[in-house]
Formats: C-alpha cells, sequence, structure tokens
C-alpha cells in the first residue's frame, strides 16, 4: 500500500466538498435497521441456500463464469430484503421495509420536512407510488425513461411547491439535479458503490441548501444488505487508502466475498 501510495500520489489532486463548500449545512446519515416478518424472512432464507449451494459446488474458473447468474441471484435476494412481491405474484403482505418507509414519510411530512426516496428498483418504486395514493401523498417521479427536460422541470417544480415527496431511480438522479427543497433523503436500498449512494444525496445536500440534511438507509436486518454496507465500507477504506476514490464495482468481488455475504 505504501508503495502503490508513492507510485499515485504525484497524480492525484483530491478536495473533498466539505473542504470547499463549508457554508453548505450538516448531513446526518442513519442506518435504519428493520426487520424482515417471518413469511419474508422464509422466502429469504430458502433463495440464500440455494444460492450459496449453487456457488460452493463450483470451481474458480467455473465461477467466473457464471458470475453474472450469480449476480442475479443476489439480485433475487435484495429484492426480497425490498419486498418479496417484485419477485413472488402471490404475496400480498406488506414488507416491513416499505412499512418503514412509509412511516418517515409520514412523519417527516407531518412535520413540513419533504422527502426524496431512492431505488435501483422501478418496480419498487411503482409500488410505493400505489401506497403514497392510498395514503393521498402527492408525488413526483423520475425514472430512466424520464427525458431530461422533464426532469429538470420536475425538479424545479418541486423545490418550489407543496409537493412532499419525489420517487427517483437511483441511476437517473445521482447527477444533475438540484432538489435543495428536500431535507430528508431515504435510500431504500443499498448498493455496492457507495459513490452512487452520495451522489444521489448530493441531490439535495449541495449549495442552495438551508436546512440540516437527515439521510437513511433502509438495511434488512440479518440479511445480505447488512453485508452490502459492510463490503463498502472495506472497499470505500481501500480505494481510499490508495486513490483516494470511492468508485468500488461489483466486478472486484471474488468468490470469498459472495460465500461471506451469504453467511
Amino acid at each position: 500500500q505504501q508503495n502503490l501510495n508513492q507510485l499515485v500520489s504525484p497524480f492525484i489532486l483530491r478536495r473533498l466538498k466539505k473542504q470547499v463548500l463549508k457554508e453548505l449545512p450538516q448531513k446526518t446519515e442513519q442506518i435504519y435497521l428493520v426487520e424482515m416478518e417471518k413469511k419474508q424472512q422464509a422466502l429469504y432464507h430458502s433463495q440464500v441456500s440455494l444460492l450459496k449451494k449453487q456457488i460452493q459446488t463450483q470451481s474458480d474458473e467455473e465461477f467466473k463464469h457464471n458470475k453474472i447468474e450469480i449476480l442475479a441471484g443476489l439480485t433475487r435476494l435484495r429484492e426480497i430484503c425490498c419486498d418479496p412481491s417484485l419477485i413472488f405474484e402471490n404475496y400480498q403482505q406488506i414488507s416491513a421495509k416499505r412499512q418503514a418507509c412509509l412511516d418517515l414519510v409520514e412523519q417527516a411530512v407531518s412535520e413540513e420536512h419533504k422527502v426524496l426516496i431512492f431505488s435501483q428498483f422501478t418496480s419498487l418504486l411503482n409500488i410505493l407510488a400505489a401506497d403514497l395514493k392510498k395514503r393521498q401523498f402527492s408525488y413526483y417521479e423520475i425514472f430512466g425513461s424520464t427525458p431530461k427536460k422533464k426532469r429538470l422541470q420536475l425538479a424545479d417544480a418541486f423545490n418550489q411547491n407543496q409537493v412532499p415527496v419525489f420517487l427517483i431511480s437511483l441511476k437517473a438522479g445521482g447527477t444533475g439535479l438540484n432538489l435543495t427543497g428536500a431535507d430528508i433523503v431515504i435510500h431504500f436500498d443499498p448498493w455496492w458503490n457507495a459513490a452512487a449512494q452520495n451522489q444521489a444525496t448530493d441531490r439535495a445536500h449541495r449549495i442552495g441548501q438551508k436546512n440540516k440534511v437527515n439521510v437513511y438507509s433502509l438495511i434488512s436486518k440479518n440479511s445480505i444488505e447488512e453485508k452490502v454496507i459492510q463490503l463498502q465500507q472495506s472497499k470505500k477504506k481501500l480505494a481510499d487508502d490508495l486513490l483516494g476514490s470511492k468508485k468500488i464495482t461489483s466486478s472486484l468481488i471474488s468468490k470469498q466475498d459472495f460465500l461471506r455475504i451469504l453467511q
């Protein structure tokens, strides 16, 4: 690590936002642990067992060739953590995490805050939209298919009017939007690359923000999501130590990483 630092340090100049924009209000980040209900847990553990068996019976070479399939299995686990109805049509219950998100929204709106909700799953955002309609909360939404001009129009409207909630696809809302009208950010599901979530949070925590920003990461307890957070932190530390960069992708995850995630 010392040798690498000596090699790369002459070529890297890094300034953190807190060093440049000292007038920004405080940002508080909180991991919000949610315990899955029994049926959700049963579905989750069943999928974990299948995936562990698949990985353990493969050689390192087979694992490399089947990595896309393994990642798809991990995505299914993450969807179950969010809400099993994303992959099981006959699942009728509201997931613990969905309920926690709606509770946060209700509390925020009652206290006259405005909320950004980010998720990588557009199907989940559609479910949340239906939940908000039932509770008579108005909202805006941005997906990858939303034209750039429309995104800017929605952002401007949100900052100026009383609509309390903005549902945003993580990839669509990572950059280019000023949403300082919100002072609460909810990340419904974690991603391997912490930088993507940080960029999304920065839609609210940026120049023009006058209020303290509270950021909640909803994490299903005793699940892959807790391991994703741990992996984020370890990869981030390694990247920060070597390059001052947070750009870590799933291509760096080894077979041992996958098995550790499923423990």
